[in-house]
């Protein structure tokens, strides 16, 4: 679908996701994230840049598994991790759409929980390249999970958590031949409907990611 066809779908409120392409699991148990290679942080840091040109190619397992540790994965016994949060609230939750259906992001497990068994993809940003590239990550925040921190901050606090992930996983692709960008051109409520999202729960930015296309 064109970026104003989508547009114009936000617009009157119908902007839905398509039925998913394939199968979803309830759960899907990642391996273990390898903490060693890619670039070196000034190589990464040189090649980092946002793209909007995909392969639909779908992301090996483990590809998924590094990206989402990087994101937001736990990189400490007692729990630390690898993306910063005020008074450690862990208010951002990231979830996955892909083809076959939108997941949540476990780090604790380090596994995605089923969210929706539906090809969202098409409804995480107006931009028509996100329909088909492989992966569309959500950046949610949960404010219940922020009664430590004033009230008139979590909003800005959440943002700059999400920012933190965002850029953790341009870091990763940079070093790991895949493309990323980010984006704030969404349509919250569809994107948070199509979630099940409860009235805490705040959808923030999208982040697409996979192959570039031509590589």
């Amino acid at each position: 679908m064109t970026t104003l066809g989508k547009f114009a779908l936000g617009l009157m409120g119908k902007l839905r996701p398509q039925p998913a392409l394939g199968d979803a699991a309830a759960v899907i148990t990642l391996p273990p994230p390898d903490r060693q290679g890619g670039l070196p942080l000034m190589e990464a840091l040189a090649a980092r840049r946002s793209r909007r040109d995909y392969s639909p190619d779908e992301l090996p397992l483990r590809q998924l598994s590094n990206l989402l540790w990087a994101a937001g994965g736990v990189n400490r016994d007692d729990g630390g991790r690898t993306a910063p949060s005020a008074l450690g609230a862990h208010e951002i939750d990231i979830f996955a759409a892909l083809p076959a259906g939108a997941y949540r992001y476990d780090a604790a497990r380090h596994e995605l929980q089923l969210a929706a068994g539906a090809d969202l993809r098409r409804i995480t940003g107006y931009q028509d390249f996100v329909d088909d590239a492989p992966l569309d990550l959500v950046y949610v925040a949960d404010h219940a999970r922020m009664r430590f921190i004033p009230a008139g901050r979590r909003e800005a606090y959440a943002h700059v958590a999400a920012g933190a992930m965002a850029q953790n996983v341009y870091l990763y692709a940079a070093g790991s031949g895949l493309g990323a960008v980010i984006r704030a051109w969404i349509d919250g409520a569809a994107i948070a409907d199509a979630l099940g999202l409860t009235h805490d729960q705040q959808v923030l930015l999208s982040q697409t990611v996979g192959y570039p296309a031509g590589a």
